[in-house]
């Protein structure tokens, strides 16, 4: 299942930024957990996980991203 940067998570158009992943790469996540923390013009925002399984990190941190981007997988 695609982790994506959901289209109501910030209002305006532009992009965010990846802070911090709180789960590293291949580690198992349970639905529903924060999995890493977005930051938008000086607001934080979490983004959780849809499903339960295994992460897969497609995105680093400090890297830019727009609503609709699939930033992770979870088998």
């Amino acid at each position: 299942m695609d982790v994506v940067i959901v289209d109501d998570l910030w209002a305006e158009e532009g992009e965010g930024v990846i802070a911090t992943w709180l789960f590293k790469d291949g580690e198992f996540v349970r639905e529903g957990a924060a999995l890493a923390e977005v930051m938008y013009e000086k607001a934080g925002m979490e983004i959780s996980a849809p499903a339960s399984g295994h992460l897969t990190i497609l995105v680093d941190p400090e890297t830019p991203v727009r609503k609709g981007q699939v930033i992770a997988r979870i088998d």
